[in-house]
C-alpha cells in the first residue's frame, strides 16, 4: 500500500536552455512511488529531503525553481554530478 504522504519531485536542467532547474514530474502517494521507481530503473540519483520535496511540490510542472531555492538545489546538482562521475568510473554501476 502506498504511503499517501510520500512526495517525490523530479528536476530537470539543461544549461543551454534553462535559466534554472525546473520541475519535470511531481506527485504524492502512488505517483511519488512511480517517480522514484522510474528514477531507479533509469539509474537517476535520488536525494531525500522531505522539506524540500514539500516546497517543490507546490510548483507546477515545467516551472523553474525560485531563486530562494537555488543554493539548496545547487547542492543536489553537485551531488548528482558526483554520482555521475562515480558511475562513469565504475562502468555504469553504483
Amino acid at each position: 500500500m502506498a504511503d499517501k504522504n510520500k512526495t517525490a519531485i523530479a528536476l530537470g536542467y539543461d544549461p543551454n536552455e534553462d535559466n534554472a532547474p525546473k520541475v519535470i514530474a511531481s506527485g504524492k502517494g502512488k505517483i511519488a512511488e512511480r517517480i522514484i521507481e522510474e528514477a531507479k530503473e533509469n539509474n537517476i540519483p535520488l536525494h531525500k529531503d522531505d522539506k524540500l520535496a514539500d516546497t517543490l511540490s507546490r510548483l507546477d510542472i515545467g516551472e523553474a525553481i525560485p531563486p530562494e531555492l537555488y543554493n539548496v538545489v545547487a547542492e543536489i546538482l553537485v551531488f548528482v554530478d558526483a554520482m555521475d562521475k562515480i558511475k562513469a568510473k565504475s562502468g555504469g554501476k553504483l
